[in-house]
């Protein structure tokens, strides 16, 4: 219990943060008790979608609250079978070899010698594989914390508390709709967490457009009050890098508030916002921006925009 912490513990992160133990541990007992979860239930988080942003996302909270493994469960899942192609394989054992921490950490689980291997050609390695080894397949360079990767979507959500949708907006629909079948008998509603960014257009009756949160209401029938966006002129790296950013949360304010609270980090600040709709539209016009911005970018040019270029391209 945090009142019976006499001391202040601080906490080492793989991405070099330090934070207050004490301090976690109250915003993730006042987030428990709002859920009305009981002292032996664990919160349990899962991010769907194992591309940059997701893998960030999960890889924040389990660098956060990770630590109080009795009190939370963070999980990500990534569909199998996504082959690593060797040039990529190539780069990240140079990525390996130039970060001894990771160097140690993959010697010490005896998990070496099979990037070698990929790197001469003599094996295939798989994006979820990879991943449970802290390689992200869209973020080579950003070695994550060691994450819980689950490639059974129905293990992964059935009993999710907070699910978090870090797909691409082209796969959302699909995947949430094999999750509803997944729900249907289901007691308690989840809390759904879009980080995707794109929309969709329809006809019918009239011409308008689908945001990522309305597809999610629309294949699970969770309500609307229960799902939320969040969004912000970032880059996953950077901010797993502990550069500055801020985002938004959007939605209802039973939700938003609080999730505000249990998101926000000391290099990480999340505000809460009720305009839902407009951030989600906004957020996808923002690669827009960042394509268009970038194609005038001398070539050869490093820049934050260059690289969302390369985030929205791929």
């Amino acid at each position: 219990m945090v009142g019976s912490i006499d001391t202040l513990h601080r906490s080492l992160y793989s991405n070099g943060s330090s934070y207050n133990c004490n301090g976690l541990e109250e915003k993730l007992n006042e987030f428990r008790h709002l859920l009305g979860n009981s002292a032996g239930d664990p919160l349990g988080i899962v991010s769907v979608g194992a591309w940059a942003w997701g893998s960030v996302f999960a890889a924040l909270l389990q660098d956060s609250y990770g630590q109080f493994r009795e009190k939370v469960q963070i999980r990500i899942w990534r569909s199998p079978g996504k082959a690593v192609d060797r040039a990529t394989a190539e780069h990240l054992f140079e990525v390996i070899n130039s970060r001894e921490d990771v160097l140690r950490r993959l010697i010490r689980r005896c998990a070496y010698l099979k990037y070698v291997e990929a790197r001469l050609g003599d094996r295939i390695l798989f994006a979820d594989e990879i991943l449970k080894e802290w390689f992200c397949l869209n973020m080579i360079d950003t070695p994550l914390c060691p994450l819980k990767v689950v490639t059974n979507l129905r293990e992964a959500v059935w009993d999710a508390d907070i699910v978090v949708n870090g797909l691409p907006s082209t796969e959302t629909r699909a995947v949430f709709q094999e999750i509803s079948n997944y729900w249907k008998e289901r007691i308690t509603v989840p809390i759904i967490i879009s980080l995707s960014k794109g929309i969709e257009a329809a006809l019918e009756p009239v011409p308008h457009i689908i945001t990522t949160t309305q597809m999610i209401n629309r294949a699970t029938r969770v309500p609307i009050e229960n799902i939320l966006y969040l969004g912000g002129p970032n880059i996953a790296s950077e901010i797993y890098n502990k550069e500055y950013a801020n985002a938004r949360i959007c939605g209802a304010e039973m939700w938003r508030k609080p999730l505000a609270n249990f998101l926000r980090h000391p290099h990480f600040i999340v505000w809460d916002n009720s305009d839902l709709v407009t951030h989600e539209v906004m957020g996808g016009l923002k690669n827009v921006y960042a394509i268009g911005a970038a194609l005038r970018q001398p070539l050869g040019t490093f820049t934050s925009i260059n690289v969302a270029k390369q985030v929205a391209l791929h």
